[in-house]
């Protein structure tokens, strides 16, 4: 072995980017694997393969590739009813960075709000309205009260516990970006000059981020979903 080969082997294991990449090459051979494996028939467990090796591919930024993956099985979740999987593919749509990212956003914001799902996958959604809204809009102030209000329904134990804890740091964050607010006090009329103590004002306000970032590209129909809930 002469040096400059040496030298190469070192630098690739002393750069995390390209161990990190190693690493997420190798999953995505043995989801691959997997896949192979899976009887024709398993469709759900086929679509569950390719949601994993669709967030592998964002990591590896081939948005494309993991835009074109979970769209398709994205389908396939909604046509079997997997709300959590659903909301997961758009998780992954929007991670991937393409055109309509936006909308896949709105529309996993929709699902995970709508239906009784992880409410660590609802707030991680709310996370990335915050990431995506100007300092200066209500927008973000309302995903992280929405985010809040779907912890306090829906975690129980130690993931309330876990959850909780960064649901209000999420209104923290949102808080000094939007007004300045430093001081309890000062967010605390903060919270309720914004109307983030009612949720029938604030989950209202929601639905309208949701209109805005999806517009008119849904992939489904809200009401005939709506009309199935056990509410109606």
């Amino acid at each position: 072995m002469n040096a400059m080969d040496e030298n190469n082997i070192l630098n690739s294991f002393s750069d995390p980017n390209q161990v990190d990449s190693a690493e997420l090459e190798s999953q995505l051979i043995a989801l691959e694997e997997r896949l192979r494996e899976l009887p024709d028939d398993a469709s759900l467990g086929h679509a569950s393969v390719q949601l994993d090796m669709a967030r592998i591919h964002t990591g590896l930024d081939r948005g494309e590739q993991a835009w074109e993956m979970a769209r398709k099985v994205f389908d396939v979740f909604m046509q079997t009813e997997a709300w959590e999987k659903a909301t997961e593919a758009c998780d992954v749509l929007f991670l991937s960075n393409q055109e309509n990212s936006l909308s896949a956003l709105g529309q996993g914001i929709w699902l995970s709000v709508t239906y009784p799902i992880d409410p660590e996958l609802t707030l991680a959604m709310m996370q990335h309205v915050v990431d995506e809204t100007p300092s200066d809009a209500d927008g973000a102030a309302v995903a992280a009260a929405v985010g809040a209000y779907v912890v306090e329904m829906r975690a129980e134990g130690k993931q309330l516990e876990d959850l909780r804890f960064f649901a209000n740091q999420l209104l923290g964050v949102v808080a000094r970006r939007h007004s300045k607010i430093e001081k309890q006090e000062q967010f605390d009329l903060w919270f309720k000059r914004m109307e983030l103590d009612d949720p029938a004002k604030f989950l209202v306000r929601m639905r309208n981020v949701v209109d805005v970032l999806v517009q008119e590209d849904w992939w489904f129909d809200r009401e005939e979903l709506q009309s199935r809930l056990p509410l109606n």
